[in-house]
């Protein structure tokens, strides 16, 4: 038995948006069930999301730590953000976002993981990102406003970032699922054995 998730759609008999925001907006679906009977689900609409996982050479890891109101935590997370266009290149999007939120660059990129972050109320799926060979960005640093106007940056050993998620002390889905797949790389094949940068993407389609 091969374990693998596969793409199945279900009949969707009626669909609605009682809810569109800046970003994101509120889907309801009436949707056929397998014994023929018909129920509504509400769920989130998200353009997708890339994050990176940015290895310096002492193995420590770019975090920054950021207020996120829905939790009413600060917390600290990896370099994040949405795939603001269409069909855009998801290294593209991750390449600016290490840049606008650290003003780092990095010369070696792998995709580490692909997730689902809530698949039962929500389609974000996000594309998480090795980052290595990291240096400062050239230019000046962008302007951060809102939550990110408070953020504070630090480099953080990455053994420190998987006993911090162990232990429940760290709770940003990227953050723990990017150093836990960080550290099973590194046991099987290798971080040469992880997937090109501009592997593909289905659950984001792009065009290279």
């Amino acid at each position: 038995m091969t374990i693998k998730d596969t793409p199945e759609e279900w009949e969707v008999r009626a669909t609605e948006t009682p809810f569109k925001g800046n970003k994101t907006s509120v889907r309801t679906d009436d949707v056929v069930m397998p014994d023929g009977s018909v129920v509504r689900r509400d769920y989130q609409v998200h353009p997708g999301s890339v994050a990176v996982l940015a290895l310096d050479d002492e193995d420590r890891v770019l975090v920054l730590r950021q207020y996120r109101h829905p939790v009413r935590h600060k917390l600290w997370e990896i370099p994040a953000g949405l795939l603001d266009i269409p069909g855009e290149n998801p290294l593209h999007a991750a390449q600016r976002e290490l840049y606008e939120e650290a003003h780092v660059k990095a010369e070696t990129w792998r995709v580490l993981t692909d997730i689902y972050t809530t698949p039962g109320g929500c389609d974000e799926a996000i594309r998480i990102f090795l980052a290595r060979d990291l240096s400062e960005a050239a230019g000046e640093r962008f302007v951060v406003e809102d939550e990110e106007a408070d953020m504070e940056l630090a480099r953080v050993p990455l053994d420190e970032l998987v006993r911090g998620a162990l232990v429940g002390d760290l709770h940003n889905n990227c953050l723990v699922v990017g150093a836990l797949a960080l550290l099973a790389a590194r046991a099987g094949g290798g971080l040469d054995a992880l997937r090109p940068a501009e592997a593909p993407w289905p659950a984001r389609p792009f065009e290279s």
